[in-house]
């Protein structure tokens, strides 16, 4: 038996306190999710970043975007700032590490598109410039970070702070954050764009006196007879 006290015993304890305020966000991971769903497939984009371990969770959120949660579907633009590490050194080289995602959102953000930011503790310098820079341009910002209020928050648009002093639990919550706005997003496009890619809505019988619509099956000929509207085959 594992003893009272122990690592794993602290560590579930911890994250099943944090998982009670975590409940009620799930009206917020459906919004997202639900204009995500519409940005994306209307031809707009996410850009997310994060560092270190925040890094890893923003790049396994594109990860879903480009490929797929569940159902084949159409991909979606969604790109780790993080993961561009040629430039990613170079602008750290020239202009210092606060400017490497703000510099980045100002290459390829667009007004319309998504910046999504994570944080455990919200005070990251780069992604606080990150969302600024955001905002200049026309970008709606999000935020995923621990506890707020925190300088983060304060500079993004809409935030979910995952509500525990425990850095570990904040990042497994935003895991789960990921795989939720995954499915939601997913939910919404299945809605609005009808059958999954490879899937087709059955055909509607042709009207009376009306040949059906489609190829003609080869080594059949098909003729009206006489303008009557009968189909004859020869």
């Amino acid at each position: 038996m594992m003893p009272a006290g122990s690592l794993l015993d602290t560590h579930l304890t911890n994250l099943a306190a944090a998982l009670v305020p975590y409940r009620r966000c799930e009206s917020q991971l459906a919004r997202w999710g639900a204009d995500l769903a519409h940005r994306l497939a209307g031809g707009g984009r996410l850009l997310v970043a994060g560092n270190g371990g925040s890094a890893a969770e923003a790049q396994h959120l594109t990860a879903e975007l480009v490929g797929k949660l569940h159902d084949d579907r159409q991909p979606l633009s969604a790109i780790a700032l993080h993961a561009e590490t040629s430039a990613l050194t170079a602008i750290a080289n020239d202009y210092g590490y606060t400017d490497v995602y703000a510099r980045q959102v100002r290459a390829h953000g667009r007004p319309g598109d998504v910046l999504l930011l994570l944080s455990t503790s919200g005070t990251s310098p780069n992604l606080v410039s990150a969302a600024q820079a955001a905002r200049s341009v026309g970008l709606t910002t999000w935020a995923l970070t621990g506890a707020a209020p925190n300088p983060l928050a304060d500079a993004c648009d809409d935030v979910l702070a995952v509500a525990s002093p425990d850095t570990q639990v904040v990042q497994e919550l935003h895991l789960v954050t990921s795989h939720l706005l995954c499915e939601y997003l997913e939910q919404e496009l299945a809605a609005a764009t009808g059958p999954a890619v490879g899937q087709h809505a059955p055909e509607e019988p042709a009207p009376a006196g009306r040949l059906p619509s489609g190829p003609v099956r080869a080594g059949v000929e098909v003729v009206l007879d006489g303008g009557t509207g009968q189909q004859v085959d020869a």
